[in-house]
């Protein structure tokens, strides 16, 4: 039996997701709208816990204050009503026609003014919601033409801008921190910080750093021909995950957006794996929201939209468990002991090693006896795999 989602597993969905009407580059909408606060008092139900949007999913592009003023008082009281909470807020620089060659980005001036007075105004409605993470999704920073857009300069103005971004969320005390999420391509040819790898060397060359991580995507990552599981692991090691999109792809095509595990499962299973036994001591190793970023299947009425929300934390869910069991396994521990993955933690060196010290161990080079790896002396990965397969599949434990 699938286990129950509760407030405390941390699952939000953003409103863009649930909201989603199924129009693509190809057709047009086959779900109707549906309001804020009806996706809230659902998404509680279901048993998430949080809401996440685009100011432009909230309030219309254009909105008038006191438009955009009703539209936030509905919510406040819709979270009051419900407990569900905002843990992280947005900017839609990507949808309106003045955005077409990007916000931080563009080759006009005006346009990049506009695009930073923009996101300043909603930086202050996430501090108000009580937001702690701001997503910075940069879907038309890029090109089709390499001669239309200088890549150099580009990169200068967007360290400018979120430079100026962290000034701001400073200077007025916002306990708030920056999120940037990679993605390769789509809607541009090119996005500039395709990968996870580009966003943490664009975040090193920041005033500061500190306040700039990730918000990797399973898609994203994968759409470059990327492991999401190892790229999560090196955005931990630099400290850098600052919040997470889940959702399902089927290789290196178009952005799919699936609920989360029906895309590479076993690459999604050794992501949750990563995430709830990957700490230093074996626990949690993020603690942050496990955020759905995903669109209900354009095929689906309403009932097929809640459906496909409780399926991504139910998924979420069994691999959690499955992942415990593998853990817990002593057939796994032994298989992981064989396979040398703990002797990895230690370091080469010895305690005090220089590298005069390495030259005159015979032991590491002269002696060695590198023969021994020809027929023998394997690593056992496959039966490691395979153990981790059949615990996924429900076969063990």
């Amino acid at each position: 039996m699938a286990p129950t989602p509760t407030r405390d597993d941390k699952f939000s969905f953003g409103l863009w997701t649930i909201g989603y009407n199924g129009t693509d580059p190809f057709g047009g909408p086959t779900r109707n709208a549906l309001d804020v606060v009806h996706v809230v008092e659902k998404l509680s139900e279901l048993g998430a816990y949080g809401l996440t949007f685009h100011d432009d999913d909230l309030f219309a592009f254009g909105s008038t204050d006191a438009e955009r003023q009703k539209q936030i008082d509905r919510l406040k009281q819709v979270l009051a009503d419900t407990g569900v909470i905002i843990p992280m807020v947005t900017t839609n620089l990507f949808s309106a026609p003045v955005f077409k060659d990007g916000g931080f980005t563009s080759n006009d001036r005006q346009v990049r003014r506009f695009a930073l007075r923009k996101v300043l105004r909603n930086l202050d409605l996430a501090a108000e919601l009580g937001a702690k993470t701001f997503v910075m999704w940069g879907g038309r920073e890029g090109a089709e033409y390499d001669a239309a857009k200088d890549v150099r300069q580009a990169l200068e103005r967007y360290r400018e801008a979120v430079n100026l971004l962290g000034d701001y969320v400073t200077d007025k005390g916002y306990d708030l921190r920056f999120a940037i999420e990679p993605k390769p391509n789509e809607p541009r040819g090119d996005i500039l910080l395709p990968t996870v790898g580009h966003a943490l060397a664009f975040i090193d060359s920041l005033e500061r750093p500190e306040l700039v991580g990730l918000n990797p995507e399973v898609g994203h990552e994968q759409m470059a021909g990327l492991n999401f599981a190892a790229g999560i692991a090196q955005a931990l090691y630099h400290d850098k995950l600052f919040h997470i999109d889940l959702n399902g792809q089927r290789g290196i095509k178009y952005d799919q957006d699936l609920v989360f595990g029906h895309g590479d499962l076993h690459n999604a299973f050794a992501l949750v794996d990563l995430l709830e036994n990957g700490g230093p001591d074996g626990g949690q190793a993020y603690t942050g929201p496990r955020h759905f970023d995903y669109k209900p299947s354009r095929t689906e009425d309403e009932t097929g939209v809640w459906d496909s929300a409780a399926a991504n934390m139910r998924t979420y869910l069994l691999l959690k468990e499955r992942a415990a069991a593998f853990r817990a396994d002593p057939e796994v521990q032994a298989a992981l002991e064989a396979a040398k993955v703990f002797e990895l933690a230690q370091p080469t060196l010895g305690a005090g090693e220089s590298y005069d010290d390495l030259l005159a161990d015979r032991s590491a080079y002269e002696d060695f006896d590198t023969s021994a790896y020809l027929g023998g002396k394997g690593f056992g990965f496959v039966r490691l795999q395979q153990l981790a397969t059949e615990h996924l599949m429900g076969a063990r434990g």
